[in-house]
């Protein structure tokens, strides 16, 4: 599957570092729509699609382990022919002519660089999926809340709608006595702070 196009020898094009980076989306994609569709038929596995976040992280980090163990290279980055090579950088400070560092490749990467690869690879990604939850259940309680006119909406524990201006509805009454407790307050703020902070986040790990 290697490919060469405008690439220099064996470096990878942009074409196969573009499509090593977007293959796990799509397998992603592809696995939620086929559980959903084998979920009509069999509605336990409904049970996977609730932990759908859980599911996928389990079944990457066994892929990309294997995959680093025995190719050096992430999953996607195996289909492509890819590999990673460590590099030690060394600064020549001795002659001011000659090249500012020299980079020498060693021939596999060691236990740490593996360990550190299976946290961008999948660790990371997992908890950003998280925090892209939450933000999207805190931008449909401002858009209801919005629609509404019913002042800051927030999704609280139970995944209900409440209104924190005190005017909650007599379903959210019963459930909840009557007073909010201090940890879905805590739950209520850390979920209007990823509101505010998560664009910055995204913004951040996509450039």
């Amino acid at each position: 599957m290697l490919f060469q196009v405008g690439g220099q020898g064996a470096r990878p094009t942009f074409f196969e570092m573009s499509a090593a980076q977007q293959l796990p989306a799509s397998l992603r994609a592809a696995l939620s729509y086929s559980f959903g569709v084998f979920a009509l038929r069999r509605p336990s596995l409904h049970k996977v699609l609730d932990y759908e976040d859980e599911f996928f992280a389990l079944l990457m980090s066994v892929l990309e382990s294997h995959s680093l163990r025995t190719t050096d290279g992430s999953f996607s980055e195996s289909l492509y022919g890819l590999r990673r090579r460590p590099v030690n950088v060394s600064v020549n400070r001795s002659n001011p002519g000659a090249e500012s560092n020299v980079k020498v490749y060693d021939s596999a990467l060691r236990k740490r660089q593996k360990t550190l690869s299976v946290v961008f690879l999948v660790v990371l990604p997992y908890f950003k999926s998280k925090l892209q939850s939450v933000y999207n259940k805190e931008r449909e309680a401002r858009l209801q809340a919005s629609l509404w006119d019913q002042g800051e909406v927030r999704f609280d524990e139970a995944g209900f709608v409440s209104d924190q201006q005190g005017e909650t509805s007599q379903a959210q009454v019963e459930t909840t006595a009557g007073e909010v407790s201090h940890l879905t307050r805590l739950r209520t703020n850390f979920a209007a702070l990823i509101g505010v902070c998560y664009p910055w986040i995204h913004a951040t790990h996509e450039g």
